[in-house]
């Protein structure tokens, strides 16, 4: 059907546009900033479980959460944050280099430690 075509195909204009290259830069870049904000607030019950090799992961993160997991999801959501949640204790984020800039990545971190 053509009103589902229509999105997919503006999705593929866009990837040929900017280039799965630097798409693909823009993720190590982002995605390190991300890991490494949250280096530093890792010692409030936090650590990231990706692997830190960056060739052995995409943009996602899995922070593994020491204390009241559930309650830290439901209030970083309650905040505007997208993340996911994996039972017992894991929230995963995703700084997607198509939409998410740096800023982004610094209010998540803000975010996150203030919840």
């Amino acid at each position: 059907p053509i009103l589902a075509m229509t999105p997919v195909r503006v999705s593929l204009e866009l990837f040929e546009e900017i280039g799965i290259e630097r798409l693909r830069e823009k993720s190590l870049r982002l995605t390190g900033y991300l890991e490494r904000l949250l280096d530093e607030i890792s010692g409030e019950g936090l650590e990231v479980i990706t692997p830190r090799d960056p060739d052995q992961r995409g943009c996602q993160l899995s922070i593994l959460a020491h204390h009241d997991p559930e309650g830290l999801h439901t209030r970083l959501q309650a905040a505007g944050v997208i993340c996911d949640f994996r039972r017992p204790n894991v929230i995963r984020v995703a700084p997607v280099p198509l939409y998410n800039s740096f800023l982004d990545c610094y209010r998540f971190a803000e975010v996150l430690r203030g919840v």
